[in-house]
């Protein structure tokens, strides 16, 4: 197993890859998504958090991520002796109208299919992406975790709906009209994912990238008036056999699969490791469920790490780890000191299993 470092866009520079192989890491999963650039409530020294109007603007719907951008960004993290993984989401401005089957989706699923020739043609071996109308909504911040460190969590549902123009949690269209998107069902967003799939699948495959598909959260039904896509561990399963291929697989966080009401995270790590489907894998602690959890630092949870992680070794994974999420700490450097102690830990717990 290989320990790695979640970077978000504005972080793509030497201190951090510095930092990264300073900590012990060999990868790297890099956002380029700015989720930070014209959010009223996020941070930039933080993970995103936002509010009811989400995570600011998405970026430029005719500026698709280029070949060149792309190699020169894995040159940079090859010069600092990591290796770059897997770029982690789709900017909403590229793909809004797949999520909510508008009338750009063909001309927007073409986009992907360059966008992923790209990747590929880059040496880059997976995407992840998360199939959600509302995206990652509804957390909140607080001193919550051990020492009254901040962390994120969430407190109940959110039931806001989701206004025109906004779609993943961040805003593609400021001059929408107002009013919210219609609320979708689940066997229609199933079709969606269904319609991304058989277009992307293919073009994945010919360009030697890994689709990696992350669970909703949080991890309810519904999120502002939306249909969740994979709210139980099982709904893995269905996304994976919905198009079976290597190319189809899961970027599997086990914090968002610790938060679902039901299921047992143990038993969804055996399985899915088992058919060799894990992209890459988000390993945090959480404790308690939706639409009530906490985050926590890494050995402080109710998951049992050092559980999962002999489970992977069992089932053979040898792909990358990284803490998603950590605990800011009491310091002048609260985010990499939460992320220093969590990859610290996730080192020792990999070199042990792998004695």
């Amino acid at each position: 197993m290989k320990l790695g470092l979640g970077l978000y866009r504005h972080q793509l520079n030497a201190e951090h890859y510095r930092f990264a192989k300073q900590c012990g890491c060999t990868h790297l999963v890099i956002h380029l998504v700015d989720y930070f650039r014209s959010s009223r409530s996020n941070q930039p020294g933080d993970q995103p958090v936002g509010d009811d109007s989400g995570w600011g603007l998405a970026g430029d719907p005719q500026k698709l991520w280029s070949y060149e951008e792309l190699a020169a960004i894995r040159q940079d993290i090859n010069a600092h002796g990591l290796e770059l993984e897997a770029i982690e989401n789709f900017d909403p401005a590229h793909w809004h109208d797949v999520l909510l089957d508008g009338p750009k989706k063909k001309q927007q699923i073409e986009n992907l299919k360059t966008i992923i020739r790209n990747v590929g043609k880059a040496g880059i071996p997976v995407f992840g992406y998360n199939f959600s109308i509302a995206g990652v909504a509804g957390r909140v911040k607080g001193k919550i975790a051990r020492g009254d460190a901040e962390a994120v969590g969430m407190d109940g549902p959110v039931d806001q709906p989701l206004p025109n123009g906004m779609v993943w949690n961040m805003v593609y269209d400021k001059a929408a009209p107002a009013g919210n998107v219609p609320s979708a069902t689940h066997e229609q967003l199933w079709s969606r994912l269904k319609y991304f799939l058989d277009e992307l699948v293919p073009v994945a495959e010919e360009a030697g990238v890994t689709l990696a598909a992350h669970p909703d959260d949080p991890p309810l039904p519904f999120v502002r008036a939306q249909p969740r896509l994979v709210w139980q561990p099982q709904l893995y399963q269905k996304l994976i056999d919905l198009k079976p291929s290597p190319r189809n697989a899961l970027e599997f966080c086990v914090g968002t699969l610790a938060e679902m009401a039901d299921g047992d995270v143990y038993e969804a790590v055996d399985q899915y490791s088992r058919q060799q489907k894990l992209g890459y894998v988000h390993l945090r602690n959480v404790r308690d469920k939706v639409p009530h959890y906490k985050e926590t630092f890494i050995d402080d949870g109710a998951v049992d790490v050092l559980r999962v992680l002999k489970i992977l070794k069992k089932n053979g994974y040898n792909g990358v780890i990284i803490p998603d999420h950590a605990p800011q700490m009491s310091c002048a450097a609260p985010w990499h000191a939460g992320m220093a102690y969590a990859l610290g830990f996730l080192r020792a717990g990999i070199k042990m299993v792998e004695e």
